[in-house]
């Protein structure tokens, strides 16, 4: 989820944090007991807070959400501290794909996998006749997400959406999910009590934002109700919805791990960069195990999640729905090994040999304060491997005379300090 760059909104919120817990006090003292010291003054946050209420009540109440539902929603609205933190928090490390891939990838939640699939292949099924989705694949989206429903989240998710929109940096994409969630709860879908997410206000089995509830939840089981947090029909009726209406294409695959030959171009390794499969075979890339690439009338992209040392992905148009899901080239690859595991496929091998140091989100600054300082344009220092980071990398490899992969590692950075140092000017 995004994070938080404002120090500003950070006091502000503080500072309301301040004032609400004063508030709330009040509201629950023994209303016979003497104070010791004089309730303060409206301070300017709280004013502040009443109008921002006031016209969010105002907003609500003229797209047809009752009173009722907003005052019961948000009757006691504090922000909750634990959110704050949570959004504020700034990675620690920036974590390799070996490591993103086998903690989310292993015998426990291979195990509970399959055996989730067995238990559920009826109702599964009955969504694949519906939407074309594979059932392997609704279940790897939902062992990621929820971990098969264990963990869907427990922040009341209109008290945490508001914590949000009460935030200039993104308070207007809170502010809209909070009315969606207001919507959602208009229509009786879920009793205020029971929704619960995450602390960014995704919810249910498969952790939909309200907007994409409201654009593509579905009634699986026929109640009259889109439960996507207790029934699993409406959960995985909603997920297939969802990517069918992405584009997802039932007669082909996410994607396979290849083989690419020594002389191969890293720099056309980017998933912008699509070509047909005989293309890709003329260029000497190879299935995982040696064989030839099929014949088949599809284009796919080659990715390099670790670098050139590391696995290499042939990707297709279903791997770009799974990215509309989460932008994060781990989590998508992930969730279509998770399913292709699930199904009898073998454990990724090739690649290794990589790098898998993690480096530290000032290292990674490091390396993009370094590219600057070299003439290579890195955006904005901060320690996240963006595009223009990773264009910057790339350039830098070339002219360096390194595999030109984009990719920032420990061994990058090892380099980059050993040339700057042969390279310093002498004390004279």
């Amino acid at each position: 989820m995004p994070l938080f760059t404002s120090c500003r909104a950070g006091a502000r919120l503080a500072a309301f944090l301040l004032f609400a817990s004063c508030a709330g006090a009040s509201a629950t003292t023994d209303p016979s007991a003497t104070p010791d010291i004089p309730p303060a003054a409206p301070t300017a946050d709280a004013a502040e807070f009443a109008n921002w209420r006031a016209r969010l009540r105002a907003d609500a109440l003229n797209r047809g959400i009752s009173a009722a539902t907003f005052d019961q929603a948000l009757a006691d609205f504090q922000p909750i501290q634990r959110v704050i933190e949570l959004d504020q928090r700034q990675p620690e490390f920036v974590d390799t794909f070996w490591n993103y891939l086998d903690r989310r990838v292993e015998g426990r939640r291979l195990t509970l996998g399959k055996e989730h699939l067995q238990q559920q292949q009826r109702l599964l099924r009955d969504v694949q006749a519906r939407y074309g989705i594979p059932p392997a694949l609704l279940v790897a989206f939902w062992g990621l997400e929820t971990n098969y429903g264990a963990t869907t989240g427990n922040f009341p998710a209109p008290i945490a959406l508001a914590t949000l929109a009460y935030d200039h940096r993104r308070g207007a994409f809170f502010r809209n999910e909070l009315l969606n969630a207001l919507d959602i709860l208009e229509q009786g879908h879920i009793p205020i009590a029971d929704m619960k997410g995450s602390w960014a206000g995704a919810m249910g089995q498969m952790q939909f934002m309200p907007s994409t509830f409201l654009g593509y939840a579905v009634d699986g089981d026929g109640d009259g109700r889109k439960d996507i947090w207790r029934s699993l029909p409406d959960a995985f009726h909603s997920a297939a919805n969802y990517l069918q209406r992405s584009g997802w294409q039932p007669n082909e695959i996410w994607g396979r791990q290849v083989m690419l030959p020594e002389n191969f171009d890293y720099a056309a390794a980017r998933l912008d960069i699509k070509r047909p499969l005989r293309e890709w075979s003329a260029l000497g890339v190879r299935q995982a195990d040696g064989k030839a690439l099929p014949k088949a009338a599809m284009s796919g992209a080659i990715l390099l999640p670790q670098g050139h040392l590391g696995p290499a992905f042939l990707v297709y148009r279903n791997f770009d729905v799974i990215m509309q899901w989460n932008r994060s080239i781990n989590y998508a690859l992930s969730v279509g090994h998770l399913a292709d595991r699930l199904i009898g496929g073998s454990a990724l091998t090739l690649g290794r040999d990589a790098d898998n140091r993690r480096l530290t989100r000032e290292q990674l600054m490091e390396i993009q304060s370094r590219l600057g300082q070299l003439g290579f344009e890195p955006g904005n220092i901060d320690g996240i491997p963006g595009s223009k980071t990773r264009i910057a990398i790339r350039a830098y490899q070339k002219a360096a005379g390194l595999p030109a992969d984009g990719h920032a590692s420990a061994s990058l950075l090892e380099f980059m300090r050993k040339e700057s140092a042969t390279t310093a000017p002498a004390d004279v």
